[in-house]
């Protein structure tokens, strides 16, 4: 008759002690899924601890985010002994005399990929880092057959790519009489103000194509190995002709291509950022408690306006489209894209970059096929590109991305709009804890177009630093710690500090301007550096990026009117 009574009193007493929460066998790691501390799970043969609390995404692997996981010593192997994946569409992108040109997609990896060793049929002929590598001392008039494997660092070998089979040219010494046939499919894929790209099918020959020449009018305007060239140094708002012919070792051409014309684009706008250190700010295309603005409305210190967020098209996989939200349009009092257009074009004007963000905290992209996904990406994007006039795109993706054919998409974009193409990108803390996350996977292939990235240095928790200490947000420290971890990585001209603007615009993570500004001058010049000293100064440091000038514009633009000028003392 006494034991509900004990019951209750036991549990009265209970609800004063808490209670210790005991570690669970997760099995193996999985993404989506969340962790509490001490929890274990295993990959790639071993098995790894919870230190902070989580819920897994794609590319937050537990060796890719040690802040996250700690290795279990014992648990399992030690070692990875996951190979990467092979490497895929292996081409022959240039043959001559005596060698050939191959190049090839990216594999991926659990780690990730070191390298590839490219097989002149079974001997090892040349290793590479890149995805292109050319096999030089070979025989003229000779077929050879090649393939790639990919490694990587634990000395895990990949399956062989496909075979490819390539025949040298002949020398040249005059037996050779058959021209090649001509290009075909000769488009254009892209115009500046000064500038035309244009993009073709490869020719045929018997013995193999060694080039082109692609003609403006009648002149000779350029010569090039592969299958696209740009046209530089042309007058805006002009229409130029143009066509392309093929030509091999023995000097054969082959007919013309077809003729296309190209009209450049008028002046403004164009080209890269020429401002050393600049301010990136995020522009919200929607309504919440931050300050709704026109575009017009901006001021003059951000250097970068990021429009956000590109839409995905669930009628066409891998598409985006893009307008002004109505709720937005409502509350300015019917502000259209006519309007957005016009204020685009006079930022752009005033030298100012515009561009379009695919992500963010509750977007997304289907990229997970490349049929047709990519080709639907790339023409979708380029049409909201040329509809608004931009300048390029930031990548924000918050939940995980292909990485191939992220990096195959932006690559064909960028030859549709052309040199002038700005690509920027906003991976959070944990994605740039080490060389191998997706994002740094990302950078990797596309470092050579990349104009900033820019850490979201909030909504982080605490994170390690490049001493391996683990430093809390929200302080100078956390800020200078962690890029100076992303800098053994990322060029200095090429990383940004990212900031929320206030402390309602994030979870976490607000410092004043006047901290970001103490973050950015110990990083450039050594001084105003807290408990942390980086390891080297980084006078080159690209800038600041805030998410975003709505909330800026709640305190009168207070992030802007501190950091800009600051970034302009630096040297």
């Amino acid at each position: 008759m006494m034991l509900l009574p004990l019951l209750v009193v036991m549990s009265m007493l209970m609800s004063f002690f808490p209670l210790e929460v005991s570690a669970a066998d997760r099995g193996p790691w999985a993404p989506n899924v969340s962790y509490a501390v001490n929890d274990t799970a295993t990959y790639s043969g071993n098995t790894y601890k919870v230190i902070q609390p989580h819920t897994s995404l794609t590319g937050w692997e537990p060796p890719n985010v040690p802040a996250l996981w700690q290795l279990v010593q014992g648990g399992g192997g030690g070692t990875d002994t996951t190979a990467p994946t092979a490497p895929a569409n292996l081409t022959v992108s240039g043959v001559t005399s005596s060698s050939v040109t191959l190049s090839w997609q990216a594999s991926t990896d659990n780690v990730g990929v070191t390298g590839y060793d490219v097989y002149q049929g079974s001997s090892l002929a040349v290793s590479v880092t890149g995805l292109s590598a050319t096999i030089s001392g070979l025989t003229p008039s000779t077929t050879y057959s090649f393939k790639v494997v990919a490694k990587d660092a634990a000395g895990n070998l990949s399956p062989a790519s496909a075979t490819v089979n390539a025949t040298t040219s002949g020398t040249g010494g005059g037996t050779d009489t058959t021209a090649p046939t001509a290009p075909s499919n000769l488009t254009v894929s892209g115009v500046t103000s000064s500038s035309v790209t244009l993009s073709w099918q490869a020719s045929t020959d018997n013995v193999g194509v060694t080039g082109y020449d692609v003609y403006q009018g009648s002149s000779l305007a350029v010569s090039v190995t592969g299958l696209s060239a740009t046209i530089s140094g042309l007058t805006p708002s002009t229409t130029y002709s143009f066509k392309v012919v093929a030509k091999d070792a023995a000097g054969n051409l082959s007919p013309a291509s077809s003729t296309v014309n190209a009209t450049t684009s008028g002046t403004g706008g164009g080209g890269q950022p020429t401002t050393k250190h600049l301010l990136t700010g995020y522009w919200q295309n929607f309504v919440n408690g931050a300050t709704k603005l026109k575009v017009r409305d901006i001021p003059n210190q951000y250097d970068i306006i990021v429009l956000s967020f590109a839409d995905m098209d669930p009628a066409n996989p891998g598409g985006v489209t893009f307008t002004v939200d109505s709720a937005l349009s409502a509350a300015l009092g019917g502000y259209t894209d006519a309007d957005l257009i016009a204020d685009i074009q006079a930022k752009r004007a005033q030298g100012k970059k515009v561009i379009i963000s695919i992500g963010g905290e509750k977007g997304n992209i289907n990229l997970n096929s490349a049929s047709p996904n990519v080709t639907n990406f790339v023409n979708s994007m380029y049409g909201v590109i040329t509809r608004f006039g931009l300048d390029g795109i930031d990548v924000d993706l918050e939940h995980g991305m292909n990485v191939p054919n992220l990096t195959n998409a932006i690559r064909q974009l960028k030859q549709k709009v052309g040199n002038d193409f700005v690509l920027t990108m906003a991976p959070q803390t944990i994605d740039m804890q080490n060389p191998n996350t997706t994002y740094m996977q990302l950078y990797n292939n596309l470092k050579d177009i990349t104009t900033v990235i820019n850490v979201q240095y909030y909504n982080s928790g605490c994170m390690l630093g490049r001493d391996g200490k683990c430093y809390s947000q929200g302080t100078v420290d956390f800020l200078t710690a962690l890029s100076d971890l992303t800098l053994q990585w990322v060029s200095p001209s090429q990383l940004g500090i990212g900031v929320p603007a206030t402390s309602a615009a994030a979870g976490g993570g607000y410092v004043s301007p006047t901290v970001v500004n103490n973050a950015l001058n110990c990083l450039a010049t050594g001084n105003s550096c807290g408990s942390y000293k980086p390891v080297a100064k980084y006078p080159d440091i690209r800038g600041a990026m805030t998410w975003s000038i709505n909330w800026d514009a709640t305190t009168n633009y207070a992030l802007a009117n501190t950091v800009k000028p600051f970034l302009n003392t630096l040297p």
